[in-house]
């Protein structure tokens, strides 16, 4: 029986992990519980998985959990430092981070710094706070197991293959609701259309961040971490998301796992690791696929791929920025503030602002979190 404390229950990741594990009640226990600011949901799932812990990240909301709650044996904390409590809780074999945006930063690094292995479906805290977050990996010899549905098809394609061997990483994207749209008819795009995901599920923040191709450009940047910063990195448009990821070996070779879009196959494969079991998904009918597809991205009409790819090339605490800057960019045009055409316009402007510095500590990554945010609102503000 695996223990598992989860970050960010009710967001998309969550959902899905905790569907995983209440179809395998003899493999898997949830011991601690965190989320946002769902009290609703986040009440329905400590009913009925009853953890032992659980923490609310917004503080305002507590007394209303606890009202719904309050009848459990159930330990309820609140703010960064519950969501680290749950993620450092010691009873746990597996920390699972599905929270999104920076928030998962301190939660992950708290799960490394007691050891403990980490699936990870936050794709920011590898962009903002790569380079630390693996030395504190090594350092407490605790494994980092990728969730994402990209990375978690490189980690099976490089099962038991060496380092040297691999030529080039192809990671595949969807290319989102406007692959086929030109620049005239995104300048009129709206909330409704950029969240219309032609595939896949997830939540507001990361189906934005798929239309606009910084999905893909947040995932470059988490493989070069996770795979080797020296290693090659392509990306390709795969418009039927059948094919997660490919690798190419030295020898041209490759390799690629392909799967149903489903986020419940790599989470299931992130707890079971290095074991699979038998899941109740419906198999890839590869007979009524059809035609699967490759195209070149085009970074004109998709800027933010081309600007995460820089932000990577210059280190520091530029990927730091670029992350931060894409956040408060993105809930801008979710709120009606901005054009959809603005967000990597704002991106770029912020990036070009700012003056990086290395990494030489965890206060560099919050100090220009904080740095990129105060930018990106007061561009925001002025030219709108």
């Amino acid at each position: 029986m695996k223990k598992i404390s989860l970050l960010g229950s009710t967001g998309s990741i969550g959902v899905n992990t905790l569907d995983v594990v209440e179809r395998n009640p003899d493999k898997f226990q949830v011991c601690a519980l965190s989320a946002g600011s769902n009290v609703e949901l986040f009440a329905q799932q400590i009913r009925k998985f009853k953890p032992a812990l659980v923490a609310l990240f917004d503080s305002t909301k507590l007394d209303a959990l606890k009202e719904r709650v309050g009848d459990l044996d159930v330990e309820i904390l609140s703010g960064p430092e519950g969501g680290v409590s749950v993620a450092t809780m010691p009873e746990a074999d597996l920390v699972v981070s599905g929270v999104v945006g920076s928030a998962g930063l301190l939660p992950a690094l708290g799960a490394l710094r007691a050891g403990k292995n980490l699936a990870l479906a936050n794709k920011e805290t590898l962009v903002i706070a790569g380079e630390l977050v693996l030395k504190e990996a090594e350092r407490n010899n605790a494994q980092i197991i990728p969730i994402d549905s990209e990375h978690s098809a490189i980690f099976q394609a490089l099962n038991g293959e060496k380092p040297e061997r691999i030529k080039k990483i192809i990671l595949t994207a969807s290319g989102g609701p406007f692959r086929t749209f030109t620049l005239k008819q995104m300048e009129n795009v709206t909330v409704k259309d950029a969240l219309n995901h032609p595939n896949w599920d997830m939540g507001a923040k990361i189906t934005i961040d798929s239309s606009t191709m910084m999905n893909k450009g947040l995932e470059y940047i988490e493989a070069k971490w996770l795979f080797g910063v020296d290693t090659r990195v392509e990306v390709i448009v795969h418009a039927q998301s059948i094919i997660h990821s490919m690798i190419e070996f030295v020898d041209t070779s490759i390799i690629a796992q392909l799967g149903i879009p489903d986020m419940r196959v790599p989470i299931a494969y992130a707890l079971t690791y290095p074991d699979r079991f038998e899941s109740e998904l419906p198999s890839l009918d590869l007979a009524t696929m059809g035609n699967l597809t490759f195209e070149a991205p085009d970074v004109e009409r998709f800027p933010c791929l081309q600007l995460a790819m820089d932000a990577m090339d210059m280190g520091q605490t530029l990927p730091t920025v670029l992350n931060a800057a894409n956040e408060v960019a993105v809930q801008a045009f979710l709120d009606e503030l901005i054009p959809y055409k603005d967000i990597a316009e704002i991106i770029r402007m912020v990036m070009h602002n700012h003056r990086p510095v290395p990494l030489q500590e965890i206060q560099d990554v919050l100090d220009a979190d904080l740095w990129a945010r105060e930018e990106t609102t007061k561009l925001i503000t002025v030219t709108h």
